[in-house]
């Protein structure tokens, strides 16, 4: 057999099954319609499935984006029947610390909200301030809503979970005092001028059009690591991952121990504060 567009077709219908989100069931299409794109209605075997995985090496891509791809590779197999076409994922070594080049910092983070006020851009500054001050995705973003400010509390369901984000009191006046300002008096707060949400791709293009006002790298510059500051802020705080972890809502500790990695830098500092060495 080969990968034929009804495959892919019937694939889309089994990831809305499974409630994956929006943007898991477009990653995964790209990445399996690229296959399919690269076997060019040859025969699907165990073989062809392996050369793939080399041949994403040979592109250059990066072992994690590979992986990525042959998680929704080895969900088309599944959802054909085909295990025996299942790939194994590349091992990657754990990294022991994090890109200095593209960490965000409290400071830059001042900087972002402080050009995007100084430009008018007030729903922009309070969108950083929501992501930052709560840890939310940006898929979460549609779920602050004038109730949620109201009641100081999002309930968020995704990814076949609910979680409940508490939001901060000072936090909670400034939606309102916005949402009142714009008219809002139900639903999302953050929301274009025809009334839907913001996609992903608005944010990012927002958050990105302030990085040179702000004087901040735009490779530092997305929601992301929003929610990688907040990890750390909060972590330096409560000293209580598992918490943060339910915060976060994560299944896994090990994800959010990546979160807490510190630079090379601030290990040597915390190394010389040890002062073990005479």
């Amino acid at each position: 057999m080969t990968i034929t567009k009804e495959d892919l077709s019937g694939y889309r219908a089994h990831l809305h099954a499974e409630e994956r989100s929006a943007a898991t069931v477009a990653k995964y299409l790209h990445d399996v319609s690229a296959f399919a794109l690269w076997l060019h209605g040859a025969e699907l075997t165990k073989e062809r499935a392996a050369e793939w995985k080399h041949e994403l090496l040979r592109r250059g891509q990066a072992p994690a984006s590979i992986n990525a791809a042959l998680a929704a590779l080895n969900g088309l197999f599944r959802f054909l029947g085909r295990d025996d076409c299942r790939v194994r994922f590349l091992k990657i070594q754990r990294r022991a610390f994090r890109d200095e080049s593209k960490e965000l910092s409290q400071g830059e983070y001042t900087a972002l909200v402080s050009a995007a006020r100084a430009q008018g851009k007030t729903r922009l500054a309070l969108l950083l301030e929501t992501i930052g001050g709560t840890g939310i995705r940006v898929s979460e973003v549609a779920y602050i809503t004038v109730e949620a400010a109201q009641r100081g509390r999002a309930e968020i369901a995704l990814k076949g979970k609910i979680r409940t984000i508490l939001l901060p009191a000072k936090l909670c006046r400034k939606l309102l005092k916005y949402a009142k300002a714009q008219g809002i008096t139900s639903g999302a707060i953050f929301r274009t001028a025809t009334g839907r949400p913001l996609s992903r791709r608005q944010i990012w293009g927002e958050m990105k059009a302030i990085c040179k006002a702000a004087g901040v790298e735009p490779s530092k510059v997305f929601p992301h690591n929003l929610r990688h500051l907040f990890a750390v802020a909060f972590y330096k705080v409560s000293r209580d991952i598992v918490k943060l972890a339910d915060v976060l809502g994560h299944s896994s500790i090990e994800t959010t121990r990546i979160y807490l990695m510190t630079t090379e830098k601030e290990h040597q500092r915390q190394l010389d504060r040890l002062r073990l060495v005479s």
